[in-house]
């Protein structure tokens, strides 16, 4: 498997805010980043996003566009390619349920996308999520 799905969440109200998530892996230094996981087969992307939102955090969403796809590409040491995931972000719009931490999930936060400052991401989110405000806007 690989494809790797991801999701970006906005709330319903005047202030724009997205759903970051830290994977367990960076739980005693978190990381922050979209919320999602693999794509199960038979499952399109929309509907893995929408599985993946739910399992790790907790909350329901609608879809109101797609984003972007990013590569990660990493290799080892002799430059032969490890892991290769196609991650596929979407924008959506809060429908219920509360972020709730959990095993996949450790440290959850609504922040605002325009004012990450001190936060550790995950590569390129910067790019993503200004990307995910222009569709809300639009």
């Amino acid at each position: 498997e690989i494809y790797q799905c991801d999701w970006s969440s906005d709330v319903c109200s005047s202030d724009l805010k997205v759903l970051l998530a830290a994977r367990k892996e960076t739980a005693s230094n978190p990381v922050f980043s979209l919320p999602g996981g693999l794509v199960e087969i038979g499952e399109t992307l929309q509907e893995a996003a929408l599985r993946e939102l739910q399992e790790e955090v907790g909350v329901e969403a609608r879809i109101i566009g797609f984003i972007d796809h990013v590569e990660f590409i990493e290799r080892d040491s002799d430059q032969k390619v490890k892991r290769h995931f196609v991650v596929n972000a979407f924008v959506g719009e809060w429908v219920s349920g509360e972020a709730t931490t959990g095993p996949e999930a450790p440290h959850v936060m609504w922040v605002d996308p325009h004012s990450l400052g001190g936060i550790a991401t995950t590569k390129g989110l910067n790019v993503i999520l200004d990307k995910a405000v222009a569709i809300i806007q639009n």
